[in-house]
């Protein structure tokens, strides 16, 4: 029976994982601890710098550690896939062991080089932010001072047609009954075809006569 049991119990531990232990300066290290999460889990202390350990197929640890003055100075951790039965080679390298505070400053430290790398990032979005806020109002005053330009030409005409021909008449009577349609135009801010059509339309009702003189045309206030 107890050969019946020790044959049933061979095959799941067919598969042996051996190797050496190094340290930094890849030479053999002695007197180093591992330890293996099989079930039940394996441990035992390398005193010639080797080790040797059957395992069943599965996904393992295997964890390494070496001891001074019993503080662990030197570790190791190999993750190990058994697929099939069969020998498998691990060599382990040792390397220093971090302290917690070590660590944990250089996180600290890492973050602050991400934070002064984001630093040019973060002042060229302020810059173009203000930079847009600026374009914006400076449309808005062009905007506004135009609209307000539009609006001084618009009150200098108000009343329509009928106040702009009444204007015309009066300045020609404040030359004396006679002037220039250059003269006429400088008290309105309209283009010389407008004005021409006013002079026009004031000579179709018989209120003034127009004269040519040169390039220019004089204007008389009719009787």
């Amino acid at each position: 029976m107890l050969l019946m049991l020790l044959l049933c119990l061979q095959p799941a531990y067919a598969s042996v994982v051996s190797g050496a232990i190094y340290n930094s300066e890849l030479e053999l290290q002695k007197d180093v601890k591992l330890e293996i999460n099989t079930e039940p889990r394996q441990a035992f202390i390398s005193k010639d710098g080797h080790y040797s350990f059957n395992v069943p197929k599965g996904e393992y640890t295997l964890n390494a550690l070496y001891f001074e003055s019993n503080e662990a100075v030197m570790e190791a951790d190999e993750e190990l896939s058994v697929v099939d039965d069969g020998q498998y080679t691990l060599d382990i390298i040792l390397f220093d062991v971090l302290e917690q505070g070590a660590v944990e400053d250089i996180d600290i430290g890492l973050s602050g080089l991400e934070e002064q790398d984001n630093m040019p990032l973060y002042l060229a979005a302020g810059f173009l932010a203000v930079l847009a806020i600026a374009v914006v109002l400076a449309l808005r005053f062009v905007k506004k001072k135009t609209k307000e330009a539009q609006t001084a030409v618009e009150s200098h005409l108000a009343g329509g047609p009928d106040e702009s021909l009444q204007k015309i008449v009066a300045i020609i009577k404040a030359e004396g009954g006679r002037t220039t349609q250059l003269e006429i135009r400088k008290h309105f801010p309209l283009s010389e075809a407008k004005v021409s059509l006013m002079i026009a339309e004031l000579e179709d009702k018989k209120i003034i006569r127009k004269i040519k003189k040169g390039r220019g045309n004089i204007i008389i206030l009719n009787s």
